[in-house]
């Protein structure tokens, strides 16, 4: 099958297989898995122009809402932090977009600030780890436990952010979770991931969340910038004629329909798996991608 924006030939089941496996694990972390599907469009399709970021925007609108709606149903979405998610990342996302297409166009550049971007955050889930290692000899699954593990008592003012899970309640700063939010849409926006690749890490290691209560807020507020992101590539395309700026939409929906079917099995899974278990393959994902693009192996 030719797809014209992305310029590659590619049998029509790889998009969709491929997406299926990465979204299955890393929506177990709140994580669509369009950080790992850019690295493999770019070094296995060949897709290095800037339009691949606007196509990884069209992935997350098309598969994430599987694994939103199986959060919502297990009670394991944190509506407040969700929207202050939203409410961060939205002029993030726009205004890495335009860092994206003005600043980053050519891919080697492009191939290290990526390779940056996701050193940082396995480093960060590395330390999470090995801090978890520390503290207990193993991190249960919630459902293992017995206790109900479904989040009650949300509430969202201008200073914080709380709720309660599994008997403990947790409170966080509004302003520092916008901040977060803010910052990292502007990198998500340039990496075309919707910021929820890093965020998700941020929550858990910074914030001290527990994953499985911060993996239905990373993915929809990825899901609502994404929205944003491919309408800003979509409208910009026509001032850089002579830039493949605007998504690929056909390869954009073949992933996004694997990723479908991966992030309801992941997010149906998810309370069934250790959060020791995630993280650790969220990291080594993350690390193996990041080295590769620095050329270390």
């Amino acid at each position: 099958m030719y797809f014209p924006v992305a310029d590659i030939h590619v049998s029509p089941w790889i998009p969709p297989l491929v997406a299926f496996a990465i979204s299955f694990f890393t929506s177990m972390g709140g994580v669509s898995g369009a950080f790992l599907l850019l690295p493999f469009q770019i070094s296995c399709l060949g897709y290095d122009s800037p339009s691949v970021s606007a196509t990884n925007h069209i992935f997350n609108i098309v598969a994430i809402p599987s694994g939103v709606y199986r959060y919502i149903r297990e009670g394991r979405m944190v509506w407040p932090l969700t929207w202050a998610v939203i409410i961060g990342t939205l002029p993030g996302v726009l205004a890495g977009s335009v860092i994206r297409v003005r600043y980053l166009p050519d891919p080697t550049s492009f191939k290290r600030f990526a390779a940056l971007v996701l050193l940082y955050i396995g480093v960060r889930l590395l330390r999470d780890i090995f801090k978890a290692s520390r503290r207990s000899p193993a991190t249960a699954p919630p459902a293992a436990e017995g206790s109900e593990a479904r989040v009650t008592d949300q509430r969202f003012t201008l200073r914080t952010i709380s709720y309660t899970f599994r008997g403990r309640h947790h409170t966080v700063s509004t302003a520092g979770i916008m901040t977060l939010s803010l910052t990292v849409g502007i990198i998500g926006g340039v990496y075309g991931i919707g910021g929820g690749a890093i965020i998700a890490p941020f929550f858990v290691s910074f914030f001290g969340l527990p994953v499985y209560t911060v993996a239905g807020a990373a993915l929809m507020g990825t899901m609502i910038t994404s929205f944003a992101g491919v309408t800003f590539f979509q409208l910009m395309a026509p001032f850089y004629p002579t830039m493949a700026i605007a998504p690929d939409w056909k390869l954009g929906i073949l992933f996004g329909i694997g990723g479908f079917i991966g992030m309801y099995c992941g997010a149906r899974a998810q309370r069934f798996v250790p959060a020791r278990l995630i993280k650790s393959i969220l990291a080594f994902c993350i690390l193996y991608t990041g080295l590769h693009y620095l050329g270390l192996y």
